[in-house]
């Protein structure tokens, strides 16, 4: 196998994984991405559709994945793949830069083999979670990962909540967003306030994750923090 036939087989492996990452891809934007002619994209695709790989067309949209297809079969449940997507996010704090590239495109891999319905969880995950940039404190977080489940799945979820006060009061909230703050925060709609509140974690003294599901909130972490601060 010579350079040539090597990196053509690199650049086929990589449109895979980009078109299992993201939904629907234009042949211009691969072949920017892979500094290649669009003519080459289109020989590619077509290399990957004799090889058996699913690509459907969409005209005048670009070329997206036969829904379910994923390659290598590995498979992630869900808390798995938002403890990776809490450690992408951490990891975009480092200061190196090589650091941050490779392990992005390692997470971009990964997400590639996630199925979509997880996929847009975890990419919504990764939406709602900020850290500071002092992310070596000690952290009490035992109920960060139903939390997380809670969040991206929409679900309710009751509360016994201690206060500043030392008062504890029973709490059917509507979780919204965590923060990696001196603590984890939890900001979420409380029903019993009508409000958006920060709730530390380690005050949350008990936890259930209800059936019943709330209506998501139609707005980004950043355009709630406009509004409300």
């Amino acid at each position: 196998m010579n350079d040539n036939d090597t990196k053509r087989l690199s650049r086929l492996t990589a449109i895979l994984t980009q078109l299992q990452t993201i939904r629907l891809l234009t042949a211009p934007q691969l072949a920017e991405k892979f500094s290649v002619s669009v003519r080459t994209i289109y020989r590619d695709i077509r290399a990957l559709e004799q090889a058996g790989v699913p690509i459907l067309t969409e005209d005048g949209k670009g070329y997206t994945l036969m829904e379910g297809y994923r390659v290598p079969p590995i498979m992630f449940t869900e808390a798995q793949a938002n403890a990776l997507i809490l450690a992408e996010q951490l990891v975009l704090k480092n200061k190196d830069a090589s650091f941050v590239k490779d392990y992005s495109e390692a997470i971009e891999k990964i997400k590639a083999v996630l199925k979509y319905s997880i996929k847009d969880k975890a990419n919504l995950l990764a939406e709602r979670t900020r850290f500071d940039q002092n992310i070596n404190r000690k952290r009490n977080s035992n109920n960060l990962s139903d939390l997380q489940f809670a969040l991206t799945n929409f679900c309710l979820i009751k509360i016994d909540y201690t206060n500043e006060q030392n008062k504890t009061t029973t709490r059917l909230i509507e979780p919204f967003a965590l923060l990696s703050t001196e603590n984890w925060l939890l900001v979420a709609y409380c029903r019993l306030r009508k409000e958006f509140r920060f709730f530390r974690l380690d005050r949350i003294e008990k936890l259930e994750i209800l059936t019943e599901k709330f209506e998501p909130h139609a707005m980004t972490l950043q355009e709630y923090f406009d509004k409300y601060h």
